[in-house]
């Protein structure tokens, strides 16, 4: 097969790319709802479990209350902006990004690794967990820019393209 052969993506895989980006953006929106309706919620107990090699950072951020209280500002609206842009396929570059971002921190708190043992967790785990398998997993909706497959970036990539040209002639003309 040549290059262009293998890199084409045919509606079945780009439908189930957007199903994906979907489904990753409700894990995300609904997850910063949450955290964003419960007035009790704090990372702080998060953040002082931590036992990865960021454990200290993540303990200081815990026990300082102006950064504890940043660090739950940007968690509740980084992954309710984070998870609208993904359903709407809005930004889904940058929402992306985000996501990564904020994928690795929980990872590096309480990794599953074998020198370290998680005090809480949901499941039994050996180097990956839910959150490096979800964050592989936007890292291949990166790759495929399901944004431009399906969402509000199909739109604003013709507005821009549109723009453009409209620029171009303007220029021309001129």
């Amino acid at each position: 097969m040549n290059a262009q052969a293998t890199a084409r993506v045919g509606w079945a895989q780009q439908f189930l790319l957007v199903v994906l980006r979907v489904v990753i953006g409700w894990h995300f929106l609904y997850e910063g709802y949450v955290k964003l309706t419960e007035k009790a919620w704090s990372a702080g107990a998060y953040l002082q479990q931590a036992q990865g090699p960021l454990a200290n950072v993540f303990h200081y951020m815990a026990n300082t209350p102006r950064l504890l209280q940043a660090v739950n500002l940007l968690n509740e609206w980084g992954l309710t902006i984070v998870g609208l842009c993904l359903i709407l396929g809005l930004l889904t570059r940058a929402a992306g990004v985000g996501a990564i971002l904020l994928l690795a921190l929980y990872y590096v708190a309480n990794p599953p690794w074998i020198a370290v043992l998680p005090r809480w967790t949901e499941g039994n785990y050996l180097f990956i967990d839910k959150n490096l398998v979800e964050l592989v997993a936007v890292a291949v909706l990166l790759a495929f820019d399901t944004g431009r497959m399906a969402g509000l970036d199909v739109l604003l990539h013709d507005w821009r393209r549109r723009r453009a040209q409209r620029r171009a002639l303007r220029a021309a003309a001129a």
